[in-house]
């Protein structure tokens, strides 16, 4: 499995290069990051050059399509889908990641067939560039209230949804967090297959009851009372390989400059993977 960072839990980065060379600096193998963005700004000779001189990859892409919205804000994000991917697979990433919210405002059958829709339709653009999507599915509790209709937080509805859209370059974004919140076991994740899993975030949950722990109050590894020693046993037994990228939401900024965090990012990645025996 590759060690690697998302933005989220680091403070106020300057900027793309400054996440570059921290995560290097402190023998990260891999960071979620827009690659179009870096490309744009370096070009795709001096990114990869960056990338490759620092030994590190990127992990996944966000998806830069909102497909949860109008048509016009679908079509909007997949105009610059062909360019997204292209500057991904230029940089070597074959990742790309969004998210399921687990209740929506729209009725929830006409909301899933349009959402199904949209999302083999950016599939298959991924397809083309040799990407994968992966879907997260949300499992906080106060989430699955939060709008009027309930629509999908587990692993099962995920995979069902999977096999809907019907492309076989979609799979699972695996989070702790909400692995934890859908109240999952280690035996869970041991019945999945490597390949359903495209990506995976790490992080901790606060030591209070399931049902009250909020998305955004998250700590980092080995802070709190989710089993991530069991939790990465079971993707290695699996034969996962790919990235385990730390996402910390946090209500606030975290204390500490970037390099405090990345340097505690560091200790706790030491100290789970450690206890896994990793």
């Amino acid at each position: 499995m590759l060690q690697g960072l998302t933005s989220a839990g680091l403070g106020k980065l300057e900027s793309d290069l400054q996440f570059i060379e921290l995560a290097a600096k402190y023998d990260f193998q891999c960071i979620d990051i827009d690659a179009k963005g870096l490309v744009d700004r370096l070009g795709v000779e001096a990114a990869a050059d960056m990338l490759k001189s620092r030994q590190l990859e990127i992990g996944a892409i966000g998806l830069p399509v909102e497909w949860r919205g109008t048509d016009e804000q679908f079509l909007n994000g997949l105009e610059k889908l062909p360019a997204a991917a292209a500057a991904a697979k230029a940089l070597g990433c074959t990742r790309c990641c969004t998210y399921i919210l687990p209740s929506t405002d729209a009725p929830a059958a006409h909301f899933m067939a349009l959402a199904t829709t949209r999302l083999r339709t950016c599939v298959s653009i991924l397809g083309a560039y040799g990407i994968r999507l992966a879907l997260e599915f949300v499992g906080p509790h106060h989430l699955r209230t939060h709008w009027k209709n309930p629509f999908i937080w587990t692993v099962q509805e995920t995979l069902d949804w999977i096999d809907a859209i019907g492309e076989p370059n979609v799979g699972l974004l695996y989070d702790a967090y909400h692995w934890y919140t859908n109240e999952m076991t280690v035996a869970d994740i041991r019945q999945l297959r490597a390949e359903q899993i495209v990506h995976v975030h790490i992080n901790d949950a606060k030591n209070i009851p399931v049902g009250d722990v909020l998305d955004n109050d998250r700590l980092y590894p080995g802070e709190g009372v989710i089993n991530l020693p069991g939790f990465l046993q079971a993707l290695n037994y699996i034969g996962y390989a790919g990235p385990v990228t730390q996402e910390i939401l946090t209500p606030s900024t975290p204390t500490g400059t970037p390099e405090d965090l990345v340097a505690k990012s560091r200790r706790a990645f030491d100290s789970v993977f450690g206890a896994a025996g990793l």
